[in-house]
């Protein structure tokens, strides 16, 4: 159990990390409704939280330290956080090559790069270097542009129709659907086509950054990384996550990933 510590002031980027933490338990023992204990026993930072520190590390300097080296050092560090078995293989047997996944797996991890980049261009050029060192996949690459395209315009002042119009124009994803319409017949889907979206949807029928999170673990389905994407937009677009949500996820983080966390900070202020 890692050490209590204060929380910092001003933390940003926390709201993949958040989400994935909160929706960890419920990846396996899912629900259909938005009433549940946010931290219950057992709560933690899951591979999404990882590979999503992972990015910032790399982001920190890109030229000195490549992603893949990235998340080869921190995976390796944390091997059991919940990796799927393609990307064990590769994290283990430090693969260089990625293996042509399009899970949403990249779109968890994605979220930092929205943080740094200063054009909507250079975000869809990051978030496509993040996905293809292991998701070169069109679908692992689109899943990933379009989460960090969400961030960024979320972040930059957009509306949500303004959002919503730019992600269904230039990924071709149908954000029309309702939460009302998917829940019912929603199950775990893990690729970025089938679960992407409907994390997106989990975002624009939000009403703060825990509604989302709320949204996105009541569909029932791979709960931890579609409350890691949902959540990284709604930081962005409502601007502050609680502190009492910060604050215990702060609390379950090792002291490295809070490092990496604390220097990226600096980054998000120089950029």
């Amino acid at each position: 159990m890692p050490a209590t510590t204060p929380l910092p002031s001003n933390l940003r980027c926390m709201g993949a990390v958040c989400g994935d933490t909160i929706g960890s338990t419920y990846e396996f023992h899912r629900i259909k409704r938005k009433q549940f204990n946010l931290f219950p026993q057992g709560s933690h930072p899951t591979d999404d939280s990882v590979m999503t520190v992972a990015n910032m590390l790399w982001l920190i300097d890109p030229d000195n330290h490549s992603l893949t080296k990235s998340m080869h050092q921190l995976g390796q560090q944390h091997p059991n956080a919940g990796y799927g078995h393609k990307f064990r293989t590769w994290l283990f047997e430090n693969q260089e090559l990625p293996y042509g996944s399009y899970g949403n797996g990249s779109a968890m991890r994605v979220s930092p790069v929205a943080w740094v980049c200063q054009t909507l261009p250079q975000v869809l050029e990051s978030a496509s270097q993040s996905a293809s060192v292991t998701h070169n996949h069109p679908e692992g690459i689109k899943g990933a542009q379009a989460t960090a395209a969400a961030v960024f315009l979320a972040r930059t002042g957009h509306g949500k129709d303004e959002i919503k119009d730019f992600i269904q124009s230039q990924f071709s994803y149908n954000l029309s659907q309702t939460l009302s319409d998917i829940r019912p017949k929603y199950g775990f889907r893990s690729s970025c086509q089938e679960s992407v979206p409907e994390a997106i949807i989990c975002f624009l029928e939000s009403t703060s950054y825990e509604d989302a999170i709320r949204n996105a673990i009541s569909l029932g389905g791979d709960a931890d990384t579609q409350a890691a994407i949902a959540g990284s937009i709604a930081e962005a677009y409502y601007g502050t996550i609680p502190d009492s949500i910060l604050s215990q996820t702060w609390n379950l983080l090792p002291d490295d990933m809070k490092q990496i966390i604390m220097r990226f900070q600096a980054i998000i202020k120089n950029s």
